[in-house]
């Protein structure tokens, strides 16, 4: 993928298409979102999607290595102005330390496997978190690790449950229940976040809060969350 080629937002929208399958209330709820912002929340979020299915979709771990590897190459090249990837023609020119991120990207393949417990859950995800809650500030406004760290393993609970649920839960009777209400138990407040990971944060404990997180909401639902997510 080079500079020149003629429609690199149209590639982008390939992978932007995928996230927004998973979040088809994104829909509805993104007209609360600074319409400026719109693009680069779209790509941001897309990005996060393609490393979380490299890191957690398939049987065999081999592939979603490779492919964390191949996007720690892509980022070090972000870093210099080179890009691959359809979604650098929206990310790659923002000031973000994009060497920073793809050194905590390996801590995510190690995030493959069942955590312990709920602490090992989160510490799993931090290095990688801390990393993108400072991008995420400078693309789009306040953030915070723990607010990322939420997400995401709301992410792998609906979209790859397998090794979603730590150890000391999996043993138990509906153990998918026993997790979520343990996440929601300490689900970060959704204050002082720029809009757009504040919807996040409201749309993914909505979901929890049902006992179906892999589910759309209702859209009377998701207007709710995302307008409360959005005010913080």
């Amino acid at each position: 993928m080079s500079e020149h080629d003629p429609h690199p937002a149209d590639d982008a929208a390939a992978f932007v298409a995928k996230w927004r399958g998973a979040w088809p209330e994104w829909s509805l709820v993104e007209c609360f979102l600074p319409a400026s912002q719109r693009d680069i929340v779209d790509a941001w979020q897309a990005l996060q999607f393609e490393w979380q299915e490299a890191a957690w979709r398939g049987d065999d771990a081999r592939p979603g290595e490779a492919k964390l590897r191949w996007w720690m190459d892509e980022l070090i090249g972000w870093s210099k102005g080179i890009r691959r990837h359809p979604l650098g023609a929206v990310l790659q020119k923002q000031p973000v330390e994009w060497q920073t991120i793809a050194t905590a990207l390996p801590a995510l393949a190690a995030a493959r496997f069942r955590p312990r417990d709920a602490s090992g859950a989160r510490e799993q995800l931090l290095p990688l978190a801390s990393a993108l809650a400072s991008a995420e500030a400078v693309l789009v406004g306040a953030s915070n690790a723990e607010a990322i760290v939420a997400t995401w393993l709301h992410a792998r609970l609906a979209r790859h449950p397998g090794d979603a649920v730590p150890t000391e839960f999996a043993s138990q009777d509906a153990a998918d229940a026993h997790w979520t209400r343990a996440l929601l138990a300490q689900w970060p407040v959704a204050r002082a976040l720029t809009p757009s990971r504040g919807i996040a944060l409201s749309l993914a404990r909505a979901r929890l809060a049902s006992g179906r997180p892999g589910a759309p909401l209702s859209p009377w639902s998701a207007l709710w969350a995302g307008w409360r997510g959005a005010r913080g």
